[in-house]
């Protein structure tokens, strides 16, 4: 019986230095953990983009601006005379020559001014013919011959503002336009039309297309380039640039540019909405997708390229020109690598595996 549970107690014993030698011993060596795994994990493939590479070319940029039209010349035609409103010949929106009579403001005052100048004229270059046949002759003494042109031409200098206060009355288009407005009304204010407007006339051709160019972009624009205006019409118009401002206005730091457009058979009206499409000086750049631009942590718009050993960087540009699905940038060096698909999903340094945009696209 003694012997029994001595060997009951060997056992538990031993049982429970078994237990024990598990938790204090290690259960496991690097054979052993190695074998407990079936195999080392296999190292990650690298990142796969797709790339196009940058062509840096000579590009000329193009300015897109809202404007309106304008009328080359606008005057306000006002009688420089008094007088009755007798004619008016113009109604508004009519086209009209240079030279044209728009009204007449009658004045019998004039014509009898006139009258009168022309009589004594006639008077002294009658006494000036006759008496100068006796000079002639010797009959009369050469001085008088003086006297009597100092009197002709005293006459014909009456004459001449006579007519010329008469013709005052007659007012005529300074050149070719359309009447815009007719304020003035027939047998109207009789003798208080002086500086008064009689009509209102704009010269259609050639037509202006009016924008204001920030100082930035001022430099790149020059007069006799060609430029495009787009109507809110609809029409397009070939014109080019006549003339560049060399001061800004102080309100919104902007320069007047002005685009010279025919405009013969007057379809263009004065003040209608347009944009100007200026080009600018050719900048050497490269076209990339929109979808390339990025944003980095600083805040900087800039794509990501592979470069030596195939790790990421950032590069900052420069936009030069939106053309909506590509864009014109300066900062990318020619024939850098540009990620187009997947530069959102990589970090700086990064080891990736950069694929052509055409070939990936045919994998598709």
């Amino acid at each position: 019986m003694k012997a029994s549970r001595i060997t009951a107690v060997g056992l538990v014993a031993g049982a429970a230095l078994w237990i024990a030698s598990g938790h204090l011993m290690p259960r496991d060596s690097a054979n052993s953990e190695a074998a407990i795994r079936p195999a080392e994990a296999k190292a990650q493939p690298a990142f796969r983009v797709a790339v196009t590479q940058a062509k840096i070319v000579e590009h000329a940029p193009k300015l897109t601006l809202s404007g309106r039209t304008e009328a080359d010349h606008k005057v306000s035609i006002a009688a420089r005379t008094g007088g009755v409103l007798t004619q008016l010949n113009v109604t508004r929106g009519q086209h009209v020559k240079k030279g044209d009579v728009i009204a007449v403001l009658a004045d019998e005052a004039r014509e009898a001014q006139v009258a009168q100048a022309q009589a004594l004229y006639d008077q002294r270059k009658a006494e000036l013919e006759a008496r100068r046949v006796l000079i002639d002759k010797g009959t009369l003494p050469k001085l008088d011959l003086v006297n009597l042109e100092s009197q002709f031409k005293a006459a014909e200098a009456t004459l001449a503002t006579a007519k010329a206060e008469r013709d005052r009355g007659v007012l005529r288009a300074p050149w070719d336009g359309v009447i815009t407005d007719v304020p003035a009304e027939v047998g109207g204010a009789a003798f208080s039309f002086s500086g008064t407007p009689i009509a209102s006339l704009v010269a259609l051709d050639p037509m202006l297309a009016v924008v204001e160019v920030s100082e930035r972009k001022l430099a790149g624009i020059k007069v006799g380039e060609s430029a495009e205006v787009r109507l809110i019409t609809g029409q397009a118009v070939q014109g080019r640039v006549r003339y560049v401002s060399k001061s800004t206005t102080n309100t919104t730091r902007t320069y007047r540019v002005e685009v010279e457009m025919p405009n013969a058979d007057g379809k263009i009206p004065d003040g209608i909405t347009s944009e100007v499409v200026l080009s600018l000086n050719p900048v050497p750049s490269a076209q990339i997708s929109r979808s390339a631009l990025t944003i980095s942590a600083g805040g900087d718009i800039g794509v990501r390229v592979v470069g030596e050993g195939d790790k990421v960087a950032f590069v900052p540009v420069h936009i030069i020109e939106d053309m909506q699905d590509t864009m014109w940038v300066t900062g990318v060096k020619n024939e850098a690598r540009v990620i187009v698909r997947g530069q959102d999903f990589v970090r700086d340094g990064q080891v990736v595996a950069a694929v052509p945009a055409e070939q990936e696209s045919a994998a598709r």
